[in-house]
């Protein structure tokens, strides 16, 4: 059973910084994207940044120039690296990992999300 385990979420005053984990358990065989996706209060989830597997980044629009996605392929982990935070980031950030667990099928995986609230 593949698990995702987030970590780092917090309160940070506006302008800070804070840095988002995720670590993964489990068998995973491959995988294709890592990345993350936060939900605030009252609207939909979205897209924060996303790493491929051929290593490029995408990321939301907002959040360019802000945060900065990484990952550690040999230990299957994903860094959010988030600066200048603003009290419109505060949302729960949920990582995301898609690909195939050994002898299963390509699917999306979740971590049960962690809270980032930005206020002063």
């Amino acid at each position: 059973q593949v698990q995702l385990v987030e970590f780092g979420g917090g309160l940070v005053q506006p302008g800070g910084s804070l840095t988002l984990s995720c670590a993964t358990s489990g068998s995973i065989f491959t995988i294709y994207t890592m990345g993350w996706y936060r939900q605030a209060p009252g609207k939909q989830r979205e897209l924060v940044a996303v790493s491929l597997s051929g290593g490029s980044t995408n990321y939301a629009e907002s959040m360019k120039g802000r945060f900065t996605i990484s990952r550690d392929n040999a230990k299957n982990t994903v860094y959010l690296q988030m600066n200048s935070l603003k009290p419109e980031d505060t949302a729960v950030y949920y990582c995301n990992l898609y690909g195939r667990a050994a002898g299963g099928s390509l699917k999306n995986y979740w971590g049960q999300g962690t809270q980032v609230t930005v206020s002063s």
